[in-house]
């Protein structure tokens, strides 16, 4: 069972191949705020609207202390194609083995159409200087979301 996390319990870490190289952990972001947006699939039309906002919006991340990563079901090197495509200024993170993504509460059972399959709820958690939650945006959606979260961001 999937214990539901809420702001001020500590972020689960994580351990993730993230795109120019290396592992993407909670741990590494330490001292500064951390948004992780949890998105279904790299080239989907509300994915790429998604990871562009936050793209776009990376230099007032940078100035507010805040990183982000963006993380999904999808191998590394499909989001690395992702990012070049879009030219993204942003990390990306892949999960394909969905460990990350169950301790987060993102990954489970889906419904569109009447078919149920299992899948990513389009989830942002905005993570503190101290590893503990600050605040859970459940269900986005991604028109303004990626302002929204940097409001929250810049908030002292």
């Amino acid at each position: 069972m999937i214990q539901e996390l809420g702001p001020g319990d500590r972020a689960p870490e994580l351990a993730l191949a993230q795109t120019g190289g290396g592992i993407a952990t909670v741990a590494d972001h330490r001292g500064h705020r951390l948004v992780l947006f949890f998105f279904p699939k790299a080239d989907t039309p509300g994915c790429t609207l998604e990871a562009n906002a936050f793209s776009r919006l990376k230099e007032s991340f940078t100035a507010a202390a805040t990183t982000i990563l963006g993380i999904s079901a999808d191998p590394v090197e499909r989001l690395e194609k992702f990012a070049d495509r879009n030219n993204l200024h942003i990390t990306l993170a892949g999960d394909p083995a969905h460990r990350v993504l169950t301790a987060y509460g993102v990954w489970g059972k889906k419904s569109m159409y009447g078919r149920t399959y299992m899948g990513i709820t389009r989830t942002t958690i905005l993570i503190g200087p101290d590893g503990c939650i600050l605040r859970i945006w459940p269900r986005v959606r991604v028109e303004g979301h990626a302002e929204a979260v940097l409001a929250a961001s810049q908030a002292p």
